[in-house]
């Protein structure tokens, strides 16, 4: 901070004696403080200050110094009320008009600034410093009112800039401070919030703003039950003040509903579950770590219940408030996977492992790359129409029942393209069957390996017809679907489609 100006005599004005010995001390010790502040050592200068006052408390000039001296030293509050004794012993006082409206401006109060200034410029139109000084107290009340519509509009980086700016100006005051810390609250910049809020509290323990903003963090944090003592501790010291009370009411509403939703997923009533954390996320939308956990539990309580496609909403709205939630990751992963959206599945677990290099991880993600590689394959068991885990004769009686239905010959007299559809889809079942039902070939095919690979299966030399007369028993490549009647020893076989 620049030196400010004290009122030393100069030589050239006439010198006055000051009746008695306590007005002649008060002025020695005037005179030692004006050396010490020449010398820049403030406190010194503030001893000396002190004691003039002491010795004759009616001299507006000894304030002034001593006004001056605190506000080197950053003492701004002290520095205000010594300017204000200062004019008022003497409305005339320049000096202690503008140090009056520096102080307020420090300490964040422009619109007294401003009446400070402009009383100087009553007494001295001409007065450059005080002319600049009101410019000044005119700006600041211009930030402050562009903070405010910022932060009803919730633009908070804006609060903050507008803060940055004004703080430049008014050092000392504690509400732009809080107004910028409950900005980057609300914004997620924790540990600077946290910061600001701190350094007040240690000048200042039972700053109501303060304990507001470091309950506001821990809130924010998911450090529900420290955030409520803050709360309270706030309403003590303030009993009328609304933002601390609203945060506390939400605070207890947000632990208390989920906890009743915890209590009863574990209790496996997932429905009740599912409508407390939904109630749960109705309660404080600026929330977001928390929101994140429970848009989290109730992907778990979805997929309990069989809601896939919510469950991965509810995942990916999670992510989008934290994307460093390895939990959703792994939910929405494992629903992908339950959908057969292995190539979702695989971007998420790759972002898992990523972050945490577990064998837990790898292994879900060879998993999942294996299913990704084995989708993009012909699914045989889908051609054939039987699960994953179906038994030899039931891959035997899809086998009969599809071959039979997509038999060239049973399409003799439909269209070319018909006929031509159906023919890939009976070349398609003859080579589902033959990889399904050769023991060998299916562990090959179920494990992810490609067939072709040293000779398991090709379909150059693949002939579905071979399959089929192999299959059946028949030696006729003849069959008739119209008739009724036998046309050769593979017929009877067709009454099965």
């Amino acid at each position: 901070m620049a030196a400010v100006d004290i009122d030393i005599p100069v030589d050239s004005e006439p010198q006055f004696c000051i009746p008695g010995e306590l007005e002649r001390q008060a002025e020695v010790f005037k005179e030692q403080g004006n050396v010490f502040y020449s010398q820049k050592a403030y406190s010194d200068a503030f001893n000396c200050y002190t004691k003039a006052i002491d010795a004759w408390p009616k001299n507006a000039s000894y304030y002034g110094n001593r006004a001056a001296t605190l506000m080197m030293l950053s003492r701004f509050r002290e520095a205000l009320e010594d300017s204000q004794q200062a004019v008022r012993l003497d409305d005339f006082f320049m000096k202690g008009h503008l140090r009056e409206g520096k102080c307020h401006l420090s300490l964040g109060n422009a619109k007294a600034a401003s009446r400070c200034f402009k009383k100087v410029l009553e007494l001295e139109p001409s007065n450059r410093e005080a002319k600049q000084e009101n410019k000044t107290a005119e700006n600041l009340m211009e930030l402050e009112k562009m903070a405010n519509f910022g932060f009803e509009k919730r633009d908070f980086r804006k609060v903050v800039f507008c803060m940055d700016r004004a703080l430049a100006v008014a050092s000392a005051c504690h509400r732009f401070k809080i107004f910028k810390a409950e900005c980057l609250a609300l914004l997620g910049r924790y540990p600077e919030a946290q910061s600001v809020a701190s350094d007040i509290l240690r000048l200042d323990s039972t700053n109501a703003d303060a304990l507001y903003v470091r309950g506001l963090c821990l809130y924010y944090e998911d450090c529900i039950d420290k955030a409520v003592q803050f709360f309270i501790q706030a309403l003590r010291m303030a009993p009328d003040h609304e933002k601390a009370r609203l945060a506390c009411r939400n605070a207890k509403a947000l632990k208390a509903k989920k906890d009743e939703g915890n209590q009863a997923f574990k209790k496996f009533n997932f429905e009740a579950a599912y409508q407390l954390y939904t109630e749960a996320l109705a309660i404080d939308p600026n929330n977001i770590k928390t929101n994140a956990k429970l848009y989290c539990n109730r992907a778990t309580a979805g997929a309990k219940l069989n809601k896939v496609n919510q469950t991965i909403e509810d995942c990916t709205n999670a992510i989008k408030l934290d994307d460093t939630y390895i939990k959703a990751y792994l939910r929405r992963a494992q629903s992908y996977m339950d959908t057969e959206q292995y190539e979702e599945a695989v971007r998420d677990y790759e972002k898992v492992y990523q972050t945490e290099k577990t064998s837990e991880h790898k292994h879900l993600l060879k998993t999942a790359q294996l299913e990704l590689k084995k989708s993009k394959r012909k699914d045989y068991y889908k051609v054939l129409g039987v699960a994953k885990n179906a038994t030899e004769d039931e891959i035997k009686k899809a086998y009969r029942k599809r071959a039979l239905m997509h038999h060239p010959d049973r399409h003799s007299s439909a269209t070319a393209e018909v006929q031509k559809e159906e023919e890939k889809k009976f070349k398609e079942v003859g080579e589902a069957f033959t990889v399904l039902s050769d023991p060998k070939k299916k562990i090959r095919y179920d494990n992810g390996h490609d067939l072709d690979d040293d000779g398991g299966f090709s379909g150059r030399d693949f002939d579905a017809n071979d399959i089929f007369r192999a299959f059946f028993g028949g030696h006729n490549d003849g069959f008739s679907f119209g008739s009724g009647q036998d046309s050769g020893p593979g017929n009877f076989f067709f009454q099965f489609g």
